[in-house]
């Protein structure tokens, strides 16, 4: 598969079934058997080496641990002068002796590092509609970075190299714990024996892949042999997020903006908070969830790129030249009588009504070269080229 982003939306969603595979989120256990050649193309041992030699990730993006505890970071890292700054530089030779020895290397953000897993991370975001994050998580041996444990957001764990031993244990006794919870004593089920509880056991191989909700607990262990694996995490909208986006409309009234009447008569109390109750149940009705989930939307941040030098320059990119749609979510456009205007990142842009098929075809294929994107839109290349260069002044296509 030559695009990697399809891994996603077209692989995974042909194995398990893409109207299934969004319902089920967050709910229930999948897996699904991608094939090898699914996941070859997102990350080798060459990619992570040159990742490591040219990026210098440095803690706590990359960490080691070691049976559920941190592994010290003078243990494989020493102290460097860059820039007048003091960071810390991963020493090879110290992370191969502590891999050695069973520690599990975690390296935070690797969407961010990698044009692959980044494309793939970004086909997952469109999926699911909710930001996401990438991980690797790399061990020999039989031992486990991490005891039993559960994560406060959703995954999609896809095995790119060697294999690795789960149990999927399920829900604990607190059901949709957050990261920002008032409880993380719950414990995880067990049987009427007393055991651990398992919803699936198995082993995974390069190209299978899991989904494990949030606040389902679960026990990794190595095999023997070298295990690759990414993490993609997400956490889906909650009640929470709609409670706080009314709490940020209170600031509008009046009524909420008043001091409470803390020395007053009971009945001035009663009275105020009546009003309280009154007006939050009315705001709370208006309060549509599809209108919440949109704008939600609309705040969806756009992974950062560059295209220099044409935002700078004054002339137009040639009609070879790619283009790429820069927002991870497609934004509705709306027609405000000679303009067009769309919400990205929580910015408003607003461009001459003639932007908008140019905008419209390359939200729709989100990568054409300037030739290809004029005949989509059915403009002028020259005009098409044009109107790039101005989209790429507002971030909102990269050029290359």
């Amino acid at each position: 598969m030559s695009d990697p982003g399809h891994l996603f939306t077209r692989t995974l969603c042909d194995a398990v079934g893409r109207e299934s595979l969004t319902t089920r989120l967050s709910e229930e256990f999948v897996f699904a058997d991608l094939g090898v050649d699914a996941v070859r193309s997102l990350l080798t041992f060459d990619d992570l080496n040159r990742l490591l030699a040219t990026c210098s990730p440095e803690p706590p993006r990359l960490r080691l641990h070691r049976d559920g505890t941190p592994v010290p970071l003078d243990h494989y890292t020493e102290p460097v002068i860059s820039s007048r700054s003091e960071r810390r530089m991963v020493r090879p030779e110290a992370l191969y002796r502590e891999l050695r020895t069973g520690a599990s290397l975690v390296l935070d953000g690797l969407d961010r590092m990698h044009p692959p897993v980044g494309a793939a991370a970004d086909d997952l975001m469109r999926l699911v509609r909710e930001r996401a994050q990438a991980n690797l998580y790399l061990i020999w041996g039989e031992s486990r970075g991490f005891d039993t444990h559960w994560d406060d957001h959703d995954t999609v764990i896809v095995q790119v190299e060697g294999t690795k031993h789960w149990q999927v244990h399920g829900p604990g006794s607190r059901p949709y714990p957050m990261k920002n919870d008032v409880d993380h004593a719950h414990t995880p089920p067990r049987d009427a024996d007393g055991e651990l509880h398992t919803v699936w056991e198995g082993v995974l191989r390069p190209g299978q892949v899991i989904h494990v909700p949030r606040g389902w607990w679960h026990t990794v262990t190595g095999t023997g042999e070298v295990s690759m694996h990414l993490t993609f995490g997400f956490t889906r909208a909650t009640g929470v997020e709609w409670a706080e986006a009314l709490v940020r409309r209170l600031f509008e009234e009046e009524v909420f903006r008043r001091d409470l009447p803390r020395f007053s008569e009971p009945e001035v109390g009663r009275k105020h908070l009546a009003e309280l109750l009154a007006r939050m149940t009315e705001l709370a009705e208006e309060q549509d969830l599809d209108d919440f989930l949109a704008e939600r939307d609309a705040r969806f941040p756009r992974r950062t790129s560059f295209s220099l030098p044409w935002p700078v320059e004054e002339g137009a990119p040639p009609p070879e030249a790619r283009v790429e749609f820069v927002p991870i979510l497609p934004p509705p456009l709306s027609h405000e009588g000679e303009r067009v205007a769309v919400t990205v990142g929580g910015r408003r842009y607003r461009f001459p009504a003639v932007v908008a098929p140019v905008l419209e075809a390359i939200a729709e294929h989100r990568e054409l070269s300037v030739d290809e994107l004029a005949r989509h839109a059915g403009v002028d290349p020259g005009r098409a080229a044009q109107i790039v260069s101005v989209l790429s002044r507002h971030h909102l296509v990269s050029v290359r």
